[in-house]
């Protein structure tokens, strides 16, 4: 068997001898003696590194393969078979970031070797792998959506959105790194988008083709921990998708958000978890395939109240980096009983801070960027009080010691502060603290919230 390598990083923790204890393999993890595995090497993955870092619960932390940031919370290492978890590390908790090896099944295959895992199973998982999957369940468990219509050619697709006229969603049905929506405002524009999945711009993702009706309101997301059959709430945020102020250009993964998202009133919020949190984790129940894990739902509030965008299969990225800092509860005690089957009663306490994370990214992003540049000044934004930056594509270089960009959103600058207006000044205080002129960001993250708050205001 191949053994695990660690990656050699410039930062990794020392853990107090207090906390150098192991629990045995398929053995249930004891109060403050606990390994976990994080798997992920992104912005979302050092905030739910940083996060667990801070419970008493954690005796060692690992993160597979991890980046520059997260050297400096869990020791990173490479890891390709997932029974070297159990084998080498004995973990007693795997928490997986990304919705790539889920939908790959890599829960099924821990969970197998008798390791308590946060994630779905690859097929509860293809509630994000398949949107056409997801639309047939929200169909039949009678969640609040949008029209739609599947197509497995391209020249059917054309011909139904001729008819349907604009604007229009066109929808690659797989996994497209939040990149496979086309929310067109022409028919021509929506024939593109057919013609760029036909001619392969998405890959095997693809095929069937979603068309849906463009629905009319405000975006925001839900956030949920599972165990498969009960779910607890972690908050709400609002992303922003497009690489442009002002909500212009291409869809990205995410250029910066917000949480608590002021949209997700209360009522808003009650209703959205009543009408598609809890119909989806008992109809799955019900199915046969219970869902255990991070549930994002990605919601549009219309005027006749939230209606469902998407499901994903995990925590959004750069979402989490504003979730979890409001998250008052043991982090790693809330993942391992969701791992467990015994979320039960459970609440999650959050604070009423505001939250805000601003992405920088490399020149050209979301299209082709250059890796390498020099990033300086992340230790000044961090000594600012309320503020912590994640880093979601960095590198230590090997000669110079410095960090480097090596992705095209590089770092997540998160402040925390009172209200929505403060941690928005204080983010960008921080983001101008860093110096990285290759590097890119957008204004106005948090503005559409502050808008609204001052509209209520009035």
């Amino acid at each position: 068997m191949q053994r695990l390598k660690k990656i050699p990083q410039k930062k990794s923790p020392q853990l107090s001898a207090s906390k150098q204890l192991f629990t045995s393999f398929g053995q249930p993890a004891i109060a403050g003696n606990m390994n976990i595995l994080v798997i992920g090497s992104g912005g979302r993955e050092h905030a739910l590194c940083w996060k667990l870092a801070q419970s008493p619960q954690c005796a060692k932390l690992f993160c597979a393969p991890g980046n520059a940031g997260i050297a400096q919370v869990a020791e990173c290492v490479q890891l390709e078979d997932p029974e070297l978890i159990a084998k080498e590390l004995q973990i007693d908790l795997v928490i997986v970031g990304p919705e790539e090896p889920l939908v790959n099944g890599v829960a099924d295959t821990l969970r197998a070797a008798g390791i308590a895992v946060v994630g779905p199973s690859k097929l509860a998982a293809q509630i994000e792998a398949s949107k056409d999957f997801t639309k047939k369940l929200a169909e039949k468990y009678q969640i609040p959506t949008a029209a739609y219509q599947s197509f497995d050619t391209a020249e059917a697709a054309k011909i139904y959105v001729r008819e349907q006229g604009a604007p229009i969603v066109v929808k690659a049905d797989g996994l497209a790194a939040g990149k496979g929506v086309t929310v067109a405002e022409t028919v021509e524009e929506a024939i593109a988008a057919i013609d760029a999945i036909e001619l392969g711009a998405f890959g095997a993702a693809g095929f069937p083709i979603v068309i849906e009706e463009c629905l009319i309101g405000e975006e925001a997301s839900l956030f949920a921990l599972c165990d498969g059959e009960t779910a607890v709430m972690l908050g709400s945020a609002q992303d922003h998708k497009r690489v442009g102020e002002g909500d212009t250009g291409p869809n990205t993964g995410g250029m910066g958000t917000y949480s608590p998202a002021p949209v997700m009133t209360p009522s808003v919020t009650q209703k959205a978890w009543e009408s598609m949190i809890e119909p989806l984790l008992t109809g799955m129940a019900g199915d046969d395939m219970p869902y255990q894990g991070f549930l994002f739902a990605g919601l549009m509030i219309t005027q006749d109240g939230p209606k469902l965008i998407e499901y994903n299969c995990r925590m959004g990225d750069p979402e989490t980096q504003v979730i979890l800092p409001r998250i008052e509860n043991d982090f790693a005690e809330l993942c391992l009983k969701a791992a467990t089957g015994k979320l039960a009663g459970e609440q999650v306490r959050l604070s009423d801070d505001s939250t805000l994370c601003v992405v920088m990214a490399s020149e050209g992003y979301p299209g082709s960027y250059e890796k390498g540049s020099v990033i300086e000044g992340v230790d000044k934004a961090e000594a600012l009080e309320g503020v912590t930056v994640f880093h979601a594509g960095t590198r230590v270089g090997r000669n110079c010691g410095k960090l480097k960009a090596n992705g095209g959103r590089v770092l997540g600058v998160t402040a925390r502060a009172a209200n929505l207006a403060d941690a928005k000044a204080l983010a960008y205080r921080a983001v101008d603290s860093i110096d990285w002129p290759e590097g890119f960001c957008r204004r106005d993250i948090g503005d559409k919230g502050l808008a609204r708050l001052n509209k209520h205001a009035a």
